[in-house]
C-alpha cells in the first residue's frame, strides 16, 4: 500500500471525490452542447472558442509539464544507458505499430471501398484545396532542423515538443553528470513540477465549459445530415481504431505483461472523456504522465516514451491517413493500385511525424501528403471536411491508447515499472491524487525522495 494511503487526512478523500463531480459536469455539458447545436446551430457555432479556449490552457502546460518530467527522470537515474535504452526500444516500438495501424487501414479501406458512387463538386473542391494551401508542409530536413529551437529558453514557449524534449534531455544528461552537485537543482525541478501540476488541476475545472462549447461548435456546424453519406467510412475508422486497440494492443499488452487492456483503459477513463469532448489527445497529455507515474512506471521510460510517442507513435492517425487517401481518390474516380497505396502511406506514415493529436492535424497532413505526392486528389480532401471533427476524436483516442500501452510494454522490458504499485493501481486500490496531480509513492532517487518528504504532506491537505 502506498504512504499516502497510510497517512492521508480525513478531508483528503472528500476533496477528491468532489473531482468525481467535475467529471458528471463533462459529460452533462457535453449532452447539452449536442442539444444546443441541433436546436440553435448559428449560436452554437460562436460559442465554438469556449472550447478552443480551454484546449490552450491545457496546451500552454504541456511543455512546462514535459520539461520537469524529463529532467527529474533523466537526471535522477545513474547511467545514461538506461534512457538510451528505453529511448531505442521506444523508437523501434513505434515504427512496428505505426506500420501495423497502416496496414490494418489499408486491409479495411480495400474491403469496405468507401467512397463509390461520391461526386465531387465545385465547392468541394475548393475546400480541398484550402486545406492544403493551409498546411505549409515541411521538407524532412526542414522537420529536422526545426527539432533545434532558437535558444534554450525559447524551447519552453515554442509550442513545439519535440524542441522541449530535445533540451529537456540535455539537461537532464547534464544534471546526471553533474552527480552530488547536481541534487539542489533535481528538487527545484521538482518542486516546480509540483506546482505546475496544481496549476493544472486548477485549470481543469473549467473542462466543462470547454466540452459545452467544443461540442456545440462542431454539431452546430456539420449537424446530422453531413454524416449520412459519410457514414460508411466514420464507422468502418471506428471501428477498426477499436480492433487496432482491443485486439492488437490488447492482446500484445496481455501477453508481454499480463496486463488486462480495459483494465488500464478504465484507470484513464476521465482522460478519454476529456479527449471526447475536446477532440485533442494533447489535452490530457499531462494528465497521462502523472497517472503512469502514480500507476508505477518510473519516470524515466515515462518521460522519454509518453513525449515521443506523442510524435511518433500515431497509431490512430496512420489508420485514418490510410482509409481517407482510398476514399478520396475511389470518390475521384481514380483508385489507387496497391503499389500506389503503399508508396502513398509510406509517404504519409513519415509525413505525419510530429503533428501530434492537435485537432484537425490529420487532416492537415492528409492535405499536405497529397499535394506533394498525388497533388491530382487534393480537391478531395474537401469530401471529408464535414466529418473530420468526429473522426479527430476517434484518432484522438486512438493515438492515446496507443501511447498509453506503449508506455507500460516499455517500461515492463526495461525493468522500469514497480508490478505490485501497478496491480494496485488498476485494481482500484490506490486511486490517483486528483487534488495535486503529484505521484508520491516513490522516487527514482532515494536521496532526492528524502529531501522532498517533509514538503509533500501539506500539498495533500
Amino acid at each position: 500500500m502506498s504512504s499516502n494511503q497510510v497517512t492521508t487526512p480525513p478531508g483528503r478523500r472528500a476533496r477528491r471525490d468532489r473531482t468525481h463531480y467535475l467529471y458528471l459536469a463533462v459529460i452533462a455539458a457535453v449532452a447539452a452542447g449536442i442539444a444546443v447545436g441541433l436546436v440553435a446551430p448559428e449560436f452554437a457555432v460562436e460559442l465554438k472558442p469556449l472550447g478552443q479556449a480551454f484546449v490552450a490552457l491545457i496546451k500552454m502546460m504541456i511543455q512546462p509539464v514535459i520539461f520537469c518530467t524529463i529532467v527529474i527522470g533523466v537526471g535522477s537515474v545513474r547511467s545514461a544507458a538506461r534512457v538510451g535504452k528505453v529511448g531505442g526500444l521506444a523508437m523501434l516500438y513505434f515504427v512496428v505499430m505505426s506500420t501495423a495501424a497502416l496496414a490494418i487501414g489499408l486491409v479495411v479501406g480495400n474491403l469496405l471501398n468507401p467512397g463509390s458512387g461520391l461526386h465531387i463538386t465545385e465547392e468541394t473542391a475548393s475546400a480541398g484545396a484550402e486545406q492544403a494551401a493551409e498546411t505549409g508542409h515541411a521538407s524532412t530536413t526542414d522537420f529536422l532542423l526545426g527539432i533545434v529551437p532558437d535558444s534554450m529558453l525559447s524551447a519552453l514557449t515554442s509550442g513545439e515538443v519535440l524542441q522541449t524534449l530535445l533540451i529537456a534531455l540535455l539537461v537532464g544528461f547534464a544534471l546526471q553528470a553533474m552527480g552530488s552537485a547536481g541534487e539542489p537543482v533535481l528538487r527545484g525541478v521538482g518542486h516546480l513540477q509540483r506546482l505546475v501540476f496544481r496549476v493544472l488541476a486548477m485549470i481543469m475545472w473549467v473542462a466543462p465549459v470547454g466540452a459545452f462549447g467544443a461540442i456545440a461548435g462542431v454539431v452546430g456546424e456539420t449537424g446530422v445530415d453531413a454524416l449520412k453519406s459519410l457514414a460508411v467510412l466514420m464507422i468502418g475508422f471506428y471501428v477498426t481504431c477499436a480492433l487496432f486497440v482491443f485486439v492488437l494492443l490488447g492482446t500484445i499488452l496481455k501477453v508481454a505483461t499480463g496486463v488486462n487492456i480495459f483494465a488500464l483503459l478504465r484507470y484513464l477513463g476521465r482522460e478519454f472523456l476529456l479527449i471526447l469532448s475536446t477532440s485533442s489527445s494533447e489535452s490530457a497529455l499531462p494528465r497521462l504522465i502523472a497517472k503512469m507515474e502514480h500507476a508505477g512506471v518510473d519516470k524515466p521510460t515515462v518521460g522519454v516514451v509518453v513525449p515521443t510517442g506523442y510524435s511518433f507513435n500515431l497509431d490512430g492517425t496512420a489508420i485514418y491517413l490510410t482509409m481517407a487517401s482510398l476514399f478520396i481518390a475511389t470518390a475521384m474516380g481514380d483508385a489507387l493500385s496497391i503499389g500506389e497505396q503503399i508508396s502513398l502511406l509510406l509517404f504519409m506514415m513519415i509525413a505525419s511525424k510530429g503533428a501530434a493529436g492537435v485537432t484537425g492535424a490529420g487532416m492537415a497532413t492528409l492535405a499536405g501528403g497529397l499535394s506533394s505526392h498525388r497533388p491530382e486528389l487534393v480537391d478531395g480532401v474537401g469530401l471529408i471536411v464535414g466529418i473530420d471533427r468526429f473522426m479527430s476524436e476517434c484518432r484522438a483516442l486512438t493515438n492515446f491508447a496507443g501511447n498509453a500501452v506503449a508506455t507500460v510494454l516499455i517500461g515492463s522490458w526495461t525493468g522500469g515499472v514497480d508490478r505490485a504499485q501497478l496491480d494496485r493501481v488498476l485494481a482500484g486500490d490506490d486511486p490517483f491524487d486528483e487534488t495535486t496531480m503529484v505521484d508520491d509513492h516513490a522516487s527514482p532517487a532515494p536521496d532526492q525522495a528524502a529531501s522532498d518528504a517533509p514538503e509533500r504532506a501539506p500539498a495533500l491537505v
